[in-house]
């Protein structure tokens, strides 16, 4: 048995007109093709679907089975269409993100809403969770994207790990510094001012970052004081609210006025806290394609 949907779409259009000429106007064809076709279908089911007269046309009892069934199968098949194509586009799916927690005191939460917003029917998750495990997380396909910043991995490093990385927002390092310190009263500072400061910074073997800011002090013509490690920029600040030490921390983190706590720019060559984001180079799935079209307007991925 050989039926197409061709076929079901030309019997159920002469079925709901009750005429061949008026069905072959709708479809836009001749009647003779239609007819054919009709009768090919009788063949092919073995049963008449119409019983036809010099006066009447109607359906037969298996014909009007058939009209209900062909009627709900290419609804079905015009949904599944629909939703393919949908699919397709990045409209509809699932996104899982992993970000660094520094990153949502900056624009990533607006990205998100605008993202929602385009895409209603894509369901996104939000995993908060440090570079390494992003990484690790990527390569495999445990989450979609990830966010993470400086330094940025070396090329070869992506290709063998089948991984991209695009800069997507610009931001510097401040430094946050308790108010009662003597440089809090400074609109900006060298990073030499906090030489001798005990230095208060995220773990150093969780990320290439925390280690990348130990560096710039280095090239800035002093070896940090390391004080103390913690896991959360939250708790760095509240260890700087209490005159523990200071800490090199993005430009966004300010937004949040953190009590006690002052937050100075670096006066020359700030240490940079640009923000990457990560994928999987040959994953061609179109929710990420989408998210990537929010984040890089008018760009091609």
């Amino acid at each position: 048995m050989s039926i197409d949907l061709k076929q079901l779409r030309y019997f159920l259009a002469v079925a709901e007109e009750k005429s061949f000429s008026r069905a072959a106007e709708r479809l836009h064809i001749s009647q003779p093709p239609l007819s054919q076709q009709i009768m090919k279908l009788e063949s092919e089911l073995g049963v008449r679907l119409f019983t036809r007269t010099t006066r009447s046309f109607e359906l037969t009892v298996a014909g009007k089975a058939l009209m209900l069934e062909a009627a709900e199968l290419l609804g079905k098949m015009r949904m599944t269409i629909d939703t393919i194509r949908q699919i397709d586009r990045g409209e509809v799916g699932r996104l899982r993100v992993g970000i660094v927690g520094s990153a949502m005191w900056g624009p990533i939460p607006g990205l998100l809403e605008q993202f929602q917003s385009q895409y209603p029917q894509v369901t996104w998750t939000i995993h908060e969770m440090g570079p390494n495990d992003q990484w690790e997380a990527l390569r495999a396909k445990q989450i979609d994207v990830g966010f993470w910043r400086e330094p940025r991995i070396e090329p070869d490093v992506l290709k063998q790990a089948n991984l991209r990385q695009d800069l997507c927002f610009r931001e510097d390092v401040v430094v946050a510094i308790n108010a009662r310190h003597p440089l809090a009263q400074q609109d900006a500072i060298e990073l030499r001012d906090i030489a001798n400061e005990p230095m208060l910074t995220l773990h150093l073997d969780q990320s290439a970052e925390p280690r990348y800011l130990i560096q710039c002090c280095v090239n800035a013509g002093f070896e940090p004081m390391i004080a103390q490690e913690a896991n959360e920029p939250q708790t760095l600040l509240a260890m700087v609210g209490a005159g523990l030490g200071v800490a090199l921390l993005p430009e966004t983190t300010s937004r949040i006025g953190w009590p006690g706590v002052r937050f100075l720019p670096v006066r020359s060559n700030p240490p940079s806290a640009n923000l990457y984001i990560s994928y999987l180079a040959q994953d061609d799935a179109p929710v990420v394609r989408a998210f990537l079209k929010i984040l890089f307007p008018g760009e091609t991925s």
